[in-house]
Order: C-alpha cells, then structure tokens, then sequence
C-alpha cells in the first residue's frame, strides 16, 4: 500500500483539466472497493480539491479567481469548487489514484476487488433477555452526544448504526464521517441504556457514559430515524480535510466556564477584552443564552465562517469563550476562528450548555435551550427572554409555521393563535396551505435579514427575527 506521502506527491503538476474514461462510474467502483482502499481514495479525492483549490490562487495570494469571479474567503471559494468543478475534481482523484494503484500492485476502482466484510453481529449488543416491551415501553430519554475520531470505514459503521438503531427502537439522526460520529436519538430508558453500552464498546470510538447528554423524552421526540455517511459530522461546509477538529480552542468544563463568565460579568466594562460567543443559529440563541454574549444573528452554522471573516475586529486581541448546545459545534468554529491567528485565546466550553445546565441550572445561562428535535426547547430555568411574535407578549415556546410549504418556526403566544396568528410572516399567513408544492426553508421573514450580518464591537444583543 502506498504511503500518504506517496499518494500526495502524485498531484505535483497533476492536468486537473484532463478527462479520465468511464470517470461517471467512479462512485459505484468506489463502493466496491475495501475500507483500507476506500480510504486512501478519500485521500485522494481531498487532495485533488486542494490542488484544485490552489490552482485557482490569484496572483495577490489573498483571492481566489475562477469562471470569472473572484472569491475572498475560503469558504465561498470551497463551496464553488463543490459545487461547479465536482466532475473535475473527481477526474483528478480517480487519476492520481491509479497512478498510485499501478506503482504499488494495488487494485484501484476499475479492478472490481472483493468487497471487505464487517461482522456487524459483533458490535450489536444481545437483546434476547430483554422484552419488546422494555424496548419501546415505560420512561424515555433523548440522548445527545458526538465523537470526533478517524473512522476507516464510515459506511460500515453507518450500517451497524442503523442496525443498531432499529433493534432498540430508537428514533433521531446519526451523522456519520471519516471524521467521527454525531447523534441524537431517542427511546425508552432501557434501550438508551443499550445503546450508550454498545458505543462505549464499540471498537470504533473511544467513548464514555460522560460523553452523552440525556434528557427527559423518548421515540416519539423525532419522527423517524434518518442515518446516513456526511463529508462532516456537523456541517459547517469547510472539508474536514483543510479544517481538522484537532486544531480547536481549549476545552473548559462547565465549572470552569462558569467562573470565566461570572469574571466577566463582574468586570463590566473592564472586561472588554473577552468576548463570550454563541455558535449557534438565531432562533436558538432568541430563546436561551448567556448573560451579556454575542449572538450572531445566522440562521445557519454554515454561515458561521464568512461571520468570522467579515467581523474578524470584533475578535482582533480577544480571548473569545464559545460555547453552543452540545459542544460539537465549537469544536470546528473555534479551529475556525483559531486560523484566522487574531484572538489572544480561543476557549470552548466542554459538553455545551446541554452540560453546564446540568450542573448550574440557575446558573449564568438564561431561558430555554433549543433542541432539533419536536420538543424545540428543553428548560432548565422558569426565566422567559423571547416575546410573541404578533403581540409582544413573553413566549418562548416554537411551533411549525402553519402554511404547509414553510419549515420556518414561529413564535406565538395562545391568545394570538386562537385568533388564527400562526404562521411565521405576512406572506405565509395569507398562503392557502392547500396550494403548496414544496417545502421550503426561506421566505419573507428570512429574505428581510442579511445572511452574513454585520456586527459592532457591543455585547449583549439579542438575535431578532
């Protein structure tokens, strides 16, 4: 087997313009091969990207020039390289990897080896002593966890999770990489308690009972179980490849944070050069944050780069205190931030606010705290920071936009929607629900807000829709 190093220097002057024969059938030649090969050609795939990437320098070292446009930041130029040069990408990849394949002896895409096979039994836990009726029955839970590790073989393990997930009757979404895993599932105590056995001793991940958060809940908290293998386990839209997890901030454990945060409340103006951030998307943060933060007012964490890009003063000379539900989130934002080489100290808080409520649960963090699944919100404290959309009344608690075309979220108090106010705009509210043809995630309230806003060097402010 070639080394890394090896399979790099093939794309030293590699033609990213050239075509390769039959290059349309590489996904399913892919599949074909074993988890030692799939993974060098992974490898491959990013390096090509890279190559491609860097191909497209401009000659100030600062901007990207490709198709006629010209791109500032890495994320954008990343995402229209994804998005337009997926073909040629893909070409080179194929190209550099048989060349590597030919030199060592080793079967490549088009030579149709024998697929490699996982006993999945062995990872699966034995279930013969217990009931269907424990399974699916009695109190329930939603667990929230993630790990960031290499995985060899990302379909193999997203398999046994599936396999896994449905023989304890769980519920929820399991993101599955070469970079890790990340889930959030759902179902009776017993069959959580499985399942937290059966990843504590899988082969796979290092993990223990302290890496997953729990939370009153159960099956019916998600609609239905969705598994699947990503590019990343989180999608902030930057490959794992040129942003590894291993570069983010210092970990704090909540007791930790909890003291940085209350010396930074007690310090006022003082402590101006601290700045506590939110990771997470607006309607998050709208409901629950921590007292005195900057909450970014995105509405996606794939817009959290070009934020830092385009507000890289507000962190110049700072120590910057992230934090977001579950921690997973900071770790790729503070690796992020960390690139940019222009804060004093990048620190995250360990385990999330799902964490530190658990142990300050009256304490620096104020409100709800958001949840993706269909509770919303889980509460930790009885304080109220959102207001009704219609009436300004204090409410906290989301539901669905009524037109059936819209996956917006509203805030809307009872009386207001008793009086029919339970859509997320105007537009939508004079919608017929019946005429809609899709689903979708933008309309009038989210076209009216900058995607990439511009903020002041202030802290405090809340996220508004």
């Amino acid at each position: 087997m070639a080394s890394d190093g090896l399979i790099c220097a093939e794309f030293v002057g590699l033609d990213l313009e050239s075509t390769v024969p039959n290059s349309q059938h590489m996904c399913k030649q892919e599949k074909q091969l074993s988890a030692s090969l799939r993974k060098h050609f992974s490898l491959c795939r990013r390096k090509s990207f890279a190559a491609f990437v860097a191909s497209k320098k401009a000659a100030d070292r600062e901007h990207w020039l490709c198709c006629g446009q010209t791109f500032g930041e890495h994320s954008s130029v990343h995402k229209h390289v994804a998005r337009c040069h997926h073909a040629e990408v893909e070409q080179a990849a194929l190209r550099g990897f048989e060349r590597v394949q030919r030199e060592t002896g080793a079967a490549g895409p088009g030579a149709r080896p024998e697929l490699e096979t996982t006993d999945l039994s062995s990872w699966t836990p034995d279930t013969s002593h217990l009931s269907e009726e424990q399974l699916t029955r009695g109190p329930g839970r939603v667990l929230l966890y993630y790990c960031y590790t290499d995985v060899a073989d990302p379909q193999a393990v997203c398999a046994w999770q599936k396999q896994l997930c449905e023989k304890l009757h769980l519920t929820g979404k399991v993101r599955v990489a070469s970079e890790g895993i990340n889930g959030t599932v759902g179902g009776s105590c017993v069959s959580t308690q499985v399942y937290i056995q059966a990843m504590c001793s899988s082969p796979v991940f290092n993990m223990s009972r302290d890496d997953f958060k729990t939370s009153d809940g159960g099956a019916e908290c998600f609609t239905e179980l969705k598994v699947g293998v990503y590019r990343e386990i989180v999608p902030m839209g930057v490959d794992p490849c040129l942003l590894s997890y291993r570069l983010a901030g210092t970990p704090l454990e909540p007791e930790e944070f909890h003291k940085e945060v209350e010396a930074l409340l007690s310090e006022g103006d003082s402590g101006a050069d601290t700045v506590l951030l939110d990771c997470r998307n607006f309607y998050e943060s709208k409901i629950g944050q921590f007292t005195h933060c900057l909450a970014p007012n995105i509405r996606k964490f794939s817009y959290f780069p070009d934020y830092v890009d385009q507000n890289l003063d507000l962190f110049r000379d700072k120590r910057v205190l992230m934090y977001c539900t579950g921690g997973i989130r900071c770790e790729r934002a503070s690796a992020y931030l960390r690139t940019k080489e222009v804060c004093k100290d990048v620190l995250q808080l360990r385990g999330g606010i799902h964490r530190y409520l658990e142990q300050f649960p009256e304490g620096h963090y104020r409100g709800k705290l958001f949840v993706f699944d269909e509770r919303y919100a889980i509460s930790f404290n009885d304080d109220v920071l959102s207001d009704c959309r219609y009436c300004g009344a204090p409410w906290d608690q989301y539901e669905l936009c009524s037109s059936a075309s819209c996956r917006q979220l509203v805030l809307s108090c009872p009386g207001c929607r008793q009086r029919g106010l339970t859509a997320c705009c105007p537009t939508c509210q004079s919608n017929d629900s019946a005429s809609a043809l899709h689903l979708k995630e933008e309309c009038e309230c989210t076209a009216a807000r900058p995607r990439i806003p511009l903020d002041i060097c202030t802290t405090g402010q809340d996220s508004q829709d």
